[in-house]
């Protein structure tokens, strides 16, 4: 059974930092690309980040270019999103996701498995 479970979540002030963690079970971690979204109530879940199988590769939403990173410890099998410099319209919950195609894509549909969310609430 496939499992993503999100963590580190909570309410940070603007400009402030945090780290989520995505921990991952039921598949073969390694192989599969991971990515970070996020959703606010009453519209679509966007896309935030991802990185390829490796970890060689990244790609990020502008709106979050140059504060947020995307990493992953496969020996953990464990993605994280560390977040900086955050600001009130990154508030969302955030959600992580599976990737087959190991190669780091950008939209929903390109995502078999994910997990619960993570609330995060930035105050201004």
């Amino acid at each position: 059974q496939v499992q993503l479970v999100e963590s580190g979540g909570g309410l940070v002030q603007a400009g402030g930092s945090l780290r989520l963690s995505c921990a991952v079970s039921g598949l073969t971690f390694r192989t599969y690309a991971m990515g970070w979204f996020r959703q606010t109530p009453g519209k679509e879940r966007e896309f935030v980040a991802t990185i390829n199988r490796s970890g060689g590769s990244t790609y990020y939403a502008d709106s979050v270019k140059g504060r947020f990173t995307i990493s992953r410890d496969n020996a953990k099998n464990t993605v994280y999103l560390q977040m900086s410099g955050v600001k009130p319209e990154d508030t969302a919950v955030y959600y992580c996701a599976a990737d087959r195609n190991g190669a780091g894509r950008t939209t929903t549909q390109d995502y078999e498995s994910w997990g619960q969310g993570t609330q995060v609430t930035v105050s201004s």
